[in-house]
């Protein structure tokens, strides 16, 4: 049971660091241009790095809860 739980331990830390990766791309692609115009590029764009950044935090949370049943278990 534990090592199914640190492989699932393992993949959402991957899954993490995508999702922060996906953020940081989405952030970089708006420019200063886009910023003053407000477009719907823009929007879109923002969008796309809210939803990252709120995966991010889902698996962080999920990574959190699982190292939680881990540690519970150990002791």
């Amino acid at each position: 049971m534990q090592t199914v739980l640190i492989i699932v331990l393992v993949f959402l830390m991957v899954m993490v660091v995508v999702a922060l990766v996906r953020g940081i791309v989405a952030f970089l692609q708006s420019t200063k241009m886009d910023l003053e115009e407000g477009d719907e590029r823009m929007h879109a764009n923002q969008t796309k790095q809210n939803q990252a950044m709120f995966a991010r935090i889902k698996y962080q949370a999920l990574a959190i809860v699982v190292v939680a049943i881990i540690l519970a278990m150990a002791s």
